[in-house]
């Protein structure tokens, strides 16, 4: 497989198009977790509401990407992503001018997750594009805009030093207009599109068992990367003492793991098998994040979470190379149900995260914690696994039997 493939098998400048969306959003979806030691400390806040007020964006994407995933399949993904960067422009403007309040900075946390509703219009413009034997890598370099959270670890922090925690969000807009011009002039929907459906259609994919299966996985991977993604920050400042920028350069580390190392799980899985990679990562993970709960020195947190933030990237890549095979038609509801999944699963990450420490005094039972969420991935995928050898995964050999 080559890259030249991807010319000649779809349409790179709706690939590009996606990823650029997907980008600019992610960017915009996690900076509340990117600016959250100096929002935290203006409001002065305690480790429970730490958690809460990162995983805000979060929850409010998995609301969000079921009601983009539904538009996407009714009047197609391009419609559907310049709407939703329309309105991702509101809560900026509100953080930027206002969010005096914490009752306000709620309201626009959960306004954000307009921004993470974009993976259910991205990757449908990505998959809809590209053959089946495509799909590991196409879905993987889409998926990869959620490298954006890199520009808000990195930048946010430094720019909220000089300039506030206010401004920043007021500079977001910047690029998300950027992004917004170029999409409107690359994107465009694939011949593929299917017909709308009557509204109660969408829903009857809830009462598929695979549903869930998929659910459970993404909730994992996506769940994991994008809340520990939101509350590194605060923890690397509370527990080892670094200065605000410093948890920000480290936690971009950590994100460029998950965002770089997601096309290599699509990559591989297309080689391999989807089932056969998450089967490993999902044991690499629960080591790793059992690692990290003894709590030791500081480069041996760094390299533990690297791994499993590599390996929870590469995850979300191998779950969306499965995902196109067995819901090629519902490509965009499948695509927003199992991201609120993966949504759902980020914000209890910080929220658990946030409240153990709180309640056990230490943040070692939160990591605990996750790497037996690990575990029980592992066992839900066995049993996934072993339903679909007997019914959908027989009839494609580029899943594996």
């Amino acid at each position: 497989m080559k890259l030249a493939d991807l010319k000649k098998g779809g349409h790179m400048p709706s690939l590009v198009a996606s990823f650029l969306y997907f980008d600019v959003s992610f960017m915009i979806w996690v900076i509340i977790g990117a600016l959250g030691v100096f929002i935290t400390k203006d409001f002065g806040l305690s480790p429970a509401q730490k958690g809460l007020i990162v995983a805000l964006p979060i929850l409010g994407g998995s609301i969000f990407r079921i009601i983009l995933g539904i538009l996407t399949d009714r009047i197609g993904p391009r419609k559907t992503a310049i709407g939703g960067m329309l309105v991702t422009m509101v809560p900026l403007l509100w953080g930027w001018l206002f969010g005096k309040s914490l009752g306000e900075l709620y309201c626009i946390g959960i306004l954000l997750g307009v921004a993470g509703g974009s993976f259910a219009a991205a990757l449908p413009m990505a998959s809809r594009w590209y053959p089946p034997h495509l799909q590991g890598l196409a879905m993987g370099i889409a998926g990869a805009g959620n490298s954006g959270t890199l520009f808000a670890t990195l930048f946010g922090p430094r720019l909220a030093t000089s300039m506030g925690w206010h401004n920043v969000l007021g500079l977001a807009l910047i690029p998300l207009a950027l992004v917004f011009i170029a999409y409107m002039i690359m994107a465009k929907d694939a011949p593929s599109q299917p017909e709308p459906k009557p509204l109660g259609d969408y829903f009857q994919i809830f009462k598929l068992r695979d549903t869930w299966y998929f659910s459970i996985l993404y909730s994992v991977t996506f769940g994991g990367f994008v809340g520990l993604s939101s509350f590194l920050s605060i923890f690397f400042v509370d527990q080892y003492g670094l200065s605000k920028v410093g948890a920000g350069d480290f936690v971009t580390l950590c994100v460029a793991a998950g965002s770089f190392f997601r096309p290599v799980g699509g990559f591989l899985a297309d080689r391999i098998g989807g089932t056969r990679v998450l089967s490993f990562l999902f044991l690499v993970v629960s080591v790793c994040m059992f690692g990290v709960s003894y709590l030791p020195s500081f480069y041996v947190v760094m390299i533990l979470l690297f791994v499993g933030m590599a390996c929870l990237g590469m995850g979300n890549g191998a779950v969306f190379q499965i995902i196109p095979q067995r819901f090629r038609k519902e490509i965009g509801m499948i695509t927003g149900i199992v991201g609120a999944a993966g949504g759902i699963g980020g914000f209890f990450v910080p929220n658990l995260m946030g409240t153990l420490k709180q309640v056990t005094g230490t943040y070692a039972t939160g990591f605990i914690c996750y790497s037996f969420v690990g575990l029980l991935a592992f066992a839900v995928l066995l049993i996934a696994r072993q339903s679909w050898k007997k019914t959908w995964m027989v009839k494609n050999e580029a899943i594996e039997a």
